[in-house]
Protein backbone atom coordinates (compact mmCIF):
# COMPACT_ATOMS: atom_id res chain seq x y z
CA UNK A 1 0.00 0.00 0.00
CA UNK A 2 1.47 3.38 -1.04
CA UNK A 3 2.09 6.08 1.53
CA UNK A 4 -0.88 8.50 1.53
CA UNK A 5 -0.07 12.05 0.52
CA UNK A 6 -3.34 13.66 1.56
CA UNK A 7 -5.87 13.16 4.34
CA UNK A 8 -8.39 12.06 1.74
CA UNK A 9 -6.04 9.32 0.56
CA UNK A 10 -5.37 8.27 4.15
CA UNK A 11 -9.10 7.90 4.82
CA UNK A 12 -9.61 5.99 1.57
CA UNK A 13 -6.85 3.54 2.53
CA UNK A 14 -8.29 3.20 6.04
CA UNK A 15 -11.72 2.44 4.57
CA UNK A 16 -10.18 -0.16 2.27
CA UNK A 17 -8.29 -1.74 5.18
CA UNK A 18 -11.55 -1.99 7.12
CA UNK A 19 -13.39 -3.66 4.23
CA UNK A 20 -15.78 -6.29 5.50
CA UNK A 21 -16.04 -4.79 8.98
CA UNK A 22 -19.24 -3.48 10.52
CA UNK A 23 -20.32 -0.25 8.75
CA UNK A 24 -20.97 1.42 12.10
CA UNK A 25 -17.42 0.69 13.23
CA UNK A 26 -16.06 2.00 9.91
CA UNK A 27 -17.96 5.25 10.39
CA UNK A 28 -16.54 5.66 13.90
CA UNK A 29 -12.99 4.86 12.74
CA UNK A 30 -13.14 7.34 9.86
CA UNK A 31 -14.55 10.02 12.16
CA UNK A 32 -11.77 9.53 14.73
CA UNK A 33 -9.04 9.46 12.09
CA UNK A 34 -10.24 12.52 10.22
CA UNK A 35 -10.82 14.50 13.41
CA UNK A 36 -7.32 13.68 14.65
CA UNK A 37 -5.64 14.48 11.35
CA UNK A 38 -7.58 17.71 10.83
CA UNK A 39 -6.74 18.82 14.37
CA UNK A 40 -3.05 18.13 13.77
CA UNK A 41 -3.19 20.06 10.50
CA UNK A 42 -4.84 23.02 12.22
CA UNK A 43 -2.10 23.06 14.86
CA UNK A 44 0.59 23.05 12.15
CA UNK A 45 -0.65 25.55 9.53
CA UNK A 46 2.70 25.74 7.74
CA UNK A 47 2.93 22.01 7.15
CA UNK A 48 1.56 20.26 4.07
CA UNK A 49 -0.73 17.25 4.38
CA UNK A 50 2.03 14.92 3.11
CA UNK A 51 4.48 16.19 5.73
CA UNK A 52 1.82 15.93 8.42
CA UNK A 53 0.98 12.33 7.53
CA UNK A 54 4.66 11.41 7.62
CA UNK A 55 4.95 13.04 11.04
CA UNK A 56 1.91 11.38 12.65
CA UNK A 57 2.55 7.97 11.08
CA UNK A 58 4.61 6.95 14.08
CA UNK A 59 2.17 8.27 16.70
CA UNK A 60 -1.24 7.55 15.15
CA UNK A 61 -0.29 4.74 12.80
CA UNK A 62 -0.58 3.82 9.14
CA UNK A 63 -4.07 3.03 7.77
CA UNK A 64 -3.50 -0.72 8.01
CA UNK A 65 -2.26 -0.48 11.60
CA UNK A 66 -5.18 1.71 12.65
CA UNK A 67 -7.62 -0.69 11.01
CA UNK A 68 -6.14 -3.65 12.90
CA UNK A 69 -6.35 -1.74 16.19
CA UNK A 70 -10.01 -0.94 15.59
CA UNK A 71 -10.82 -4.55 14.71
CA UNK A 72 -9.12 -5.80 17.87
CA UNK A 73 -10.72 -3.15 20.06
CA UNK A 74 -14.14 -3.84 18.58
CA UNK A 75 -13.88 -7.54 19.41
CA UNK A 76 -12.70 -6.77 22.95
CA UNK A 77 -15.49 -4.27 23.62
CA UNK A 78 -18.10 -6.55 22.07
CA UNK A 79 -17.05 -9.42 24.34
CA UNK A 80 -17.09 -7.14 27.39
CA UNK A 81 -20.55 -5.72 26.66
CA UNK A 82 -22.13 -8.93 25.46
CA UNK A 83 -24.59 -10.29 28.07
CA UNK A 84 -23.99 -13.81 29.35
CA UNK A 85 -25.37 -16.23 26.74
CA UNK A 86 -28.33 -18.35 27.86
CA UNK A 87 -27.62 -21.97 28.61
CA UNK A 88 -27.85 -23.93 25.36
CA UNK A 89 -30.94 -26.10 25.14
CA UNK A 90 -31.10 -29.04 22.79
CA UNK A 91 -34.77 -29.99 23.01
CA UNK A 92 -37.51 -28.11 21.17
CA UNK A 93 -39.33 -27.46 24.45
CA UNK A 94 -36.13 -26.12 25.99
CA UNK A 95 -35.61 -23.69 23.13
CA UNK A 96 -39.26 -22.65 23.27
CA UNK A 97 -39.26 -21.86 27.00
CA UNK A 98 -35.65 -20.63 26.99
CA UNK A 99 -36.72 -17.35 25.44
CA UNK A 100 -37.59 -16.12 28.93
CA UNK A 101 -33.90 -16.26 29.91
CA UNK A 102 -32.66 -14.32 26.86
CA UNK A 103 -31.77 -10.68 27.74
CA UNK A 104 -32.48 -9.62 24.14
CA UNK A 105 -36.13 -10.53 24.68
CA UNK A 106 -36.59 -7.90 27.38
CA UNK A 107 -34.57 -5.29 25.53
CA UNK A 108 -36.84 -5.75 22.52
CA UNK A 109 -39.91 -5.70 24.78
CA UNK A 110 -38.98 -2.36 26.34
CA UNK A 111 -38.01 -0.93 22.96
CA UNK A 112 -41.39 -1.85 21.49
CA UNK A 113 -43.17 -0.11 24.37
CA UNK A 114 -40.93 2.95 24.02
CA UNK A 115 -41.34 3.00 20.23
CA UNK A 116 -44.82 4.51 20.51
CA UNK A 117 -43.48 7.62 22.26
CA UNK A 118 -40.38 7.94 20.07
CA UNK A 119 -42.43 7.21 16.95
CA UNK A 120 -44.88 9.99 17.73
CA UNK A 121 -42.03 12.40 18.45
CA UNK A 122 -40.02 11.52 15.33
CA UNK A 123 -43.06 11.61 13.04
CA UNK A 124 -44.26 14.93 14.47
CA UNK A 125 -40.78 16.42 14.20
CA UNK A 126 -40.36 15.27 10.60
CA UNK A 127 -43.81 16.33 9.39
CA UNK A 128 -43.73 19.66 11.23
CA UNK A 129 -40.21 20.38 10.00
CA UNK A 130 -41.02 19.59 6.38
CA UNK A 131 -44.30 21.51 6.51
CA UNK A 132 -42.75 24.59 8.08
CA UNK A 133 -39.83 24.42 5.65
CA UNK A 134 -42.29 24.42 2.75
CA UNK A 135 -44.23 27.28 4.32
CA UNK A 136 -41.12 29.36 4.96
CA UNK A 137 -39.70 28.61 1.49
CA UNK A 138 -40.95 31.93 0.11
CA UNK A 139 -39.47 33.93 2.99
CA UNK A 140 -35.90 34.91 3.80
CA UNK A 141 -35.70 32.40 6.66
CA UNK A 142 -36.85 29.48 4.51
CA UNK A 143 -33.42 28.14 3.54
CA UNK A 144 -31.79 28.56 6.99
CA UNK A 145 -34.78 26.93 8.68
CA UNK A 146 -34.68 23.95 6.31
CA UNK A 147 -30.95 23.46 6.82
CA UNK A 148 -31.31 23.61 10.61
CA UNK A 149 -34.12 21.08 10.40
CA UNK A 150 -32.03 18.67 8.31
CA UNK A 151 -29.14 19.07 10.75
CA UNK A 152 -31.50 18.17 13.60
CA UNK A 153 -32.54 15.05 11.68
CA UNK A 154 -28.94 13.89 11.61
CA UNK A 155 -28.65 14.59 15.34
CA UNK A 156 -31.77 12.56 16.09
CA UNK A 157 -30.31 9.76 13.99
CA UNK A 158 -27.40 9.50 16.43
CA UNK A 159 -29.80 9.56 19.39
CA UNK A 160 -31.91 6.76 17.93
CA UNK A 161 -28.75 4.80 17.18
CA UNK A 162 -27.83 4.88 20.87
CA UNK A 163 -31.32 3.69 21.84
CA UNK A 164 -31.26 0.87 19.29
CA UNK A 165 -27.80 -0.30 20.34
CA UNK A 166 -28.65 -0.13 24.04
CA UNK A 167 -31.95 -2.00 23.83
CA UNK A 168 -31.65 -4.22 20.75
CA UNK A 169 -27.93 -4.97 20.93
CA UNK A 170 -27.25 -3.92 17.33
CA UNK A 171 -23.91 -2.20 16.70
CA UNK A 172 -24.69 1.37 15.69
CA UNK A 173 -22.50 4.44 15.09
CA UNK A 174 -21.23 6.14 18.22
CA UNK A 175 -20.04 9.20 16.33
CA UNK A 176 -21.60 11.24 13.53
CA UNK A 177 -20.10 11.43 10.05
CA UNK A 178 -17.25 13.92 10.23
CA UNK A 179 -17.89 17.37 8.78
CA UNK A 180 -14.74 19.04 7.53
CA UNK A 181 -14.72 22.43 9.22
CA UNK A 182 -12.03 23.66 6.83
CA UNK A 183 -14.29 23.20 3.79
CA UNK A 184 -16.48 26.08 2.65
CA UNK A 185 -19.90 26.20 4.29
CA UNK A 186 -21.74 25.66 1.02
CA UNK A 187 -19.74 22.49 0.32
CA UNK A 188 -20.55 21.11 3.77
CA UNK A 189 -24.23 21.87 3.22
CA UNK A 190 -24.14 20.18 -0.17
CA UNK A 191 -22.46 17.12 1.38
CA UNK A 192 -25.18 16.89 4.03
CA UNK A 193 -28.00 17.20 1.51
CA UNK A 194 -26.49 14.71 -0.94
CA UNK A 195 -25.71 12.12 1.73
CA UNK A 196 -28.27 9.30 1.30
CA UNK A 197 -28.16 8.67 5.05
CA UNK A 198 -29.77 12.07 5.69
CA UNK A 199 -32.82 11.17 3.63
CA UNK A 200 -32.94 7.58 4.87
CA UNK A 201 -33.03 8.96 8.40
CA UNK A 202 -35.96 11.16 7.48
CA UNK A 203 -37.73 8.12 6.02
CA UNK A 204 -36.99 6.19 9.22
CA UNK A 205 -38.57 8.96 11.32
CA UNK A 206 -41.73 8.84 9.22
CA UNK A 207 -41.89 5.05 9.46
CA UNK A 208 -41.50 5.03 13.22
CA UNK A 209 -45.08 6.16 13.89
CA UNK A 210 -46.85 3.21 12.22
CA UNK A 211 -44.14 0.86 13.46
CA UNK A 212 -44.38 2.25 16.99
CA UNK A 213 -48.16 1.90 17.04
CA UNK A 214 -47.90 -1.66 15.73
CA UNK A 215 -45.21 -2.62 18.25
CA UNK A 216 -47.13 -1.12 21.17
CA UNK A 217 -50.40 -2.82 20.20
CA UNK A 218 -48.67 -6.19 19.76
CA UNK A 219 -47.07 -6.05 23.20
CA UNK A 220 -50.01 -4.61 25.13
CA UNK A 221 -52.71 -6.70 23.43
CA UNK A 222 -50.62 -9.87 23.59
CA UNK A 223 -49.80 -9.38 27.26
CA UNK A 224 -53.38 -8.54 28.20
CA UNK A 225 -54.87 -11.53 26.39
CA UNK A 226 -52.30 -14.06 27.63
CA UNK A 227 -52.37 -12.84 31.23
CA UNK A 228 -56.17 -12.61 31.23
CA UNK A 229 -56.41 -16.24 30.14
CA UNK A 230 -53.89 -17.33 32.75
CA UNK A 231 -55.83 -15.51 35.50
CA UNK A 232 -59.12 -17.24 34.70
CA UNK A 233 -58.53 -19.88 37.43
CA UNK A 234 -57.92 -17.06 39.92
CA UNK A 235 -61.18 -15.40 38.87
CA UNK A 236 -63.02 -18.70 39.19
CA UNK A 237 -61.56 -19.30 42.64
CA UNK A 238 -62.65 -15.84 43.69
CA UNK A 239 -66.09 -16.52 42.26
CA UNK A 240 -66.25 -19.88 44.00
CA UNK A 241 -65.54 -18.31 47.38
CA UNK A 242 -67.87 -15.41 46.69
CA UNK A 243 -65.23 -12.68 46.25
CA UNK A 244 -66.07 -11.99 42.61
CA UNK A 245 -69.67 -11.17 43.37
CA UNK A 246 -68.53 -8.10 45.25
CA UNK A 247 -67.25 -6.67 41.91
CA UNK A 248 -69.38 -8.31 39.25
CA UNK A 249 -72.65 -8.83 41.08
CA UNK A 250 -72.89 -12.36 39.73
CA UNK A 251 -71.04 -15.47 38.59
CA UNK A 252 -68.11 -15.38 36.16
CA UNK A 253 -69.22 -16.54 32.69
CA UNK A 254 -67.44 -17.31 29.44
CA UNK A 255 -68.62 -17.64 25.86
CA UNK A 256 -66.91 -20.05 23.43
CA UNK A 257 -69.30 -19.04 20.66
CA UNK A 258 -72.15 -21.27 21.81
CA UNK A 259 -73.68 -18.90 24.33
CA UNK A 260 -72.48 -17.76 27.76
CA UNK A 261 -72.15 -20.35 30.49
CA UNK A 262 -70.52 -20.69 33.88
CA UNK A 263 -67.08 -22.20 33.25
CA UNK A 264 -65.90 -25.36 34.87
CA UNK A 265 -62.45 -26.14 36.09
CA UNK A 266 -61.74 -27.84 32.77
CA UNK A 267 -62.42 -24.57 30.97
CA UNK A 268 -60.15 -22.74 33.40
CA UNK A 269 -57.33 -25.25 32.91
CA UNK A 270 -57.64 -25.02 29.13
CA UNK A 271 -57.55 -21.21 29.17
CA UNK A 272 -54.57 -21.20 31.52
CA UNK A 273 -52.65 -23.50 29.18
CA UNK A 274 -53.61 -21.41 26.15
CA UNK A 275 -52.55 -18.19 27.90
CA UNK A 276 -49.30 -19.77 29.11
CA UNK A 277 -48.23 -20.86 25.64
CA UNK A 278 -49.49 -17.60 24.15
CA UNK A 279 -47.25 -15.65 26.53
CA UNK A 280 -44.13 -17.55 25.48
CA UNK A 281 -45.15 -17.29 21.83
CA UNK A 282 -45.45 -13.53 22.30
CA UNK A 283 -41.93 -13.39 23.76
CA UNK A 284 -40.60 -15.21 20.69
CA UNK A 285 -42.45 -12.76 18.46
CA UNK A 286 -41.08 -9.80 20.41
CA UNK A 287 -37.51 -11.07 20.09
CA UNK A 288 -37.97 -11.64 16.34
CA UNK A 289 -39.42 -8.13 15.89
CA UNK A 290 -36.48 -6.69 17.83
CA UNK A 291 -34.05 -8.37 15.43
CA UNK A 292 -36.05 -7.21 12.43
CA UNK A 293 -36.16 -3.61 13.65
CA UNK A 294 -32.44 -3.71 14.35
CA UNK A 295 -31.85 -4.62 10.70
CA UNK A 296 -34.16 -1.80 9.57
CA UNK A 297 -32.33 0.73 11.74
CA UNK A 298 -28.96 -0.58 10.58
CA UNK A 299 -29.96 -0.25 6.93
CA UNK A 300 -31.47 3.23 7.18
CA UNK A 301 -29.36 4.96 9.85
CA UNK A 302 -25.86 3.63 9.17
CA UNK A 303 -23.85 4.90 6.26
CA UNK A 304 -22.98 2.06 3.92
CA UNK A 305 -19.38 0.95 3.94
CA UNK A 306 -19.39 1.25 0.15
CA UNK A 307 -20.21 4.98 0.17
Amino acid sequence: MTTPQTIKEYLAQLRAALAGADPAMIQDALYDAEEHLRSELAENPGMSEAELLAKVAASYGAPGEVAEIYRTTEQTVARALRPPPPRPRRSAWGRFFGVIADPHTYGALFYMLLALATGIFYFTWAVAGLSMSAGFAITIIGAPFFLLFMASVRGLSLLESRIVEGMLGVRMPRRPPYAERERPLLQRIATMLTDPRTWFTLLYMLLMLPLGVFYFVVVVAGMCVSLALMLVPVAMASDYFGFARDFTGGRVTIDWGFGPHVPGWGDAAAMFVIGFFLLFGLLHLVRAIGRMHGMIAKHLLVKSARI
